[in-house]
């Protein structure tokens, strides 16, 4: 099989096309160094994809159609894992158009493209900011999702809605997979764990929004990789919406404690005034996907905080 990753220089594309070449697929990737977090970064997750023969990297922007085009007549893909998109709900804020225009308009020129190239799937990444501020646990793919609190949420949304339009219009075949909090080496400077680690291994405090009872659902990019790769092994999809999550919500507090006892310090913390967008809790109702696809997340917040701990650790050792 040959898949094009959008987004696949990042943090889950890297990881999942790294497992991908590993097993013998090709892997198309394609990606537009969004300067929202500097491209060496992704420079550096490419160069680990070069190793293997499969590997193919394509620059380009999802909002231009004619590149697309272009991809899809030079590489015959069999499935598209369309992870590329303005990420952050925060920044989604400050720069809403940016994020429809890329996330929302970059997705339909996407799918236009596959309908007029023939190709047949599509693993769509959503969010599980789509549940907005919800107070049901765990959240499930059947509850309704019709109050986002984040241009990003909504976004993430509206790209679940248009695939499901072309799915009924066109056959194509979707699987939204609605990603909790994924965390683990290689993961954007801006998200809380990496940033937190790299403070706190030069002695600085770490921004703490709100009185650190928000509770997120962990989980390892090594388990959502695992559950992707057993999405991608089902024979058809039609059209289905699916969490990828640990199912054991933290509070932000105990995340901090799972951090000092992987770097075997105390971290000093700076608090400040909760962030508008953010969400009390997330919490992922995961047996939807143990029974679609036998999707059995592994890792710990222990350990895969010290498994990324020593991976920061190494990279400062370089």
């Amino acid at each position: 099989m040959q898949y094009l990753i959008t987004g696949g220089a990042g943090f889950i594309g890297s990881h999942l096309g790294e497992r991908l070449l590993a097993d013998g697929h090709g892997v198309v990737a394609f990606d537009n160094f969004d300067p929202f977090y500097p491209a060496t970064i992704k420079r550096g997750n490419l160069d680990l994809l070069g190793a293997y023969p499969g590997f193919s990297f394509e620059e380009g922007d999802l909002r231009d159609r004619k590149a697309l085009d272009r991809l899809f007549a030079r590489y015959r893909i069999d499935a598209v894992i369309h992870l590329a998109a303005k990420a952050g709900v925060r920044p989604s804020i400050d720069d809403p158009e940016a994020y429809v225009d890329v996330n929302v308009n970059g997705t339909l020129r996407l799918l236009e493209a596959m309908r007029d190239a023939g190709v047949p799937r599509l693993l769509f990444a959503s969010s599980s900011s789509v549940y907005g501020n919800q107070e049901k646990t765990p959240f499930s793919e059947t509850d309704e999702v019709d109050h986002p609190i984040s241009p990003y949420a909504a976004t993430k949304r509206t790209g679940e809605l248009l695939a499901y339009t072309w799915h009924h219009l066109y056959g194509l075949d979707v699987a939204c997979v609605r990603f909790f909090t994924v965390y683990g080496p290689r993961q954007r400077p801006d998200l809380a764990i990496r940033k937190f680690t790299e403070l706190a291994l030069a002695g600085q405090p770490i921004p703490l929004y709100g009185d650190g009872s928000t509770q997120r659902d962990y989980t390892y990019v090594g388990d959502i990789v695992q559950g992707l790769v057993k999405i991608l092994a089902l024979p058809a999809w039609g059209y289905e919406l699916v969490n990828l999550g640990n199912g054991q919500p933290v509070s932000l507090l105990d995340m901090v404690k799972a951090l000092e006892k992987a770097l075997d310090r105390p971290i000093a913390m700076e608090w400040l005034d909760k962030q508008p967008g953010d969400v009390e809790q997330t919490h992922a109702d995961v047996r939807k996907a143990a029974e679609w696809c036998g999707y059995r997340p592994e890792v710990s917040l222990d350990e895969g905080v010290r498994r990324f701990v020593d991976w920061t650790v190494g990279q400062l050792g370089d």
